[in-house]
């Protein structure tokens, strides 16, 4: 076991999925990436639970399905906007992990995530969720673009009325260049879609 207690963003947010999401379940990658968290989230719900996993680049999808290897059958890989989830997905989901920023090692780093698309994924998926299912969303701003990215989603969560959504940021604070933080939405009761201060 480690024995560290403040964990960085990323082993976070999958300590939050496991003792949120359970075997069987279905659940989202909204940024497939690399892989890394739709493999997570594969070997996490089993074989009798579903992962599907977005991306707008086939680079991802590919460096995706070679790290799925033998457990690829359990997962869905979706070329396409993350904010196009409810095309896909009818059935509650029991989590779903978002990346936000541009694809590591990838040939174009022009390629991110936008303000736009990232809220709007994030509202639908909330309408998806179903109750005490979370959204972990790993925020990187240091790149172009990504401040807007930030303020755009920050304002979007801190107008979730608090009686649906329970919002929480996590961050460290004594990292240096940009380091990213973790925002966690869990839901609190169910819902078709999430009830906003005022309108977005």
């Amino acid at each position: 076991m480690s024995n560290i207690l403040l964990h960085r963003v990323l082993p976070l947010s999958k300590r939050l999925i496991e003792k949120t999401v359970l075997p069987g379940e279905t659940v989202v990658d909204a940024t497939a990436g690399n892989g890394h968290d739709s493999l997570f989230l594969a070997e996490h719900v089993g074989e009798k639970g579903h992962v599907f996993s977005f991306d707008i680049q086939q680079q991802a999808l590919e460096a995706t399905a070679e790290r799925l290897n033998d457990l690829a059958s359990r997962v869905s890989l979706i070329l396409d906007s993350h904010a196009n989830i409810d095309q896909y997905i009818t059935q509650p989901i029991g989590g779903a992990m978002f990346n936000l920023g541009y694809l590591p090692y990838s040939d174009d780093l022009t390629v991110v995530t936008k303000p736009e698309t990232t809220v709007e994924a994030i509202h639908k998926t909330l309408g998806l969720l179903r109750k005490d299912g979370i959204i972990t969303i790993s925020v990187y701003d240091g790149h172009e673009g990504g401040k807007e990215e930030r303020d755009a989603l920050l304002t979007y969560v801190k107008d979730l009325h608090q009686s649906e959504v329970h919002v929480a940021r996590y961050e460290i604070v004594n990292q240096r260049r940009n380091p990213p933080f973790l925002l966690v939405l869990e839901k609190m009761k169910d819902f078709d879609e999430p009830r906003m201060e005022t309108a977005i």
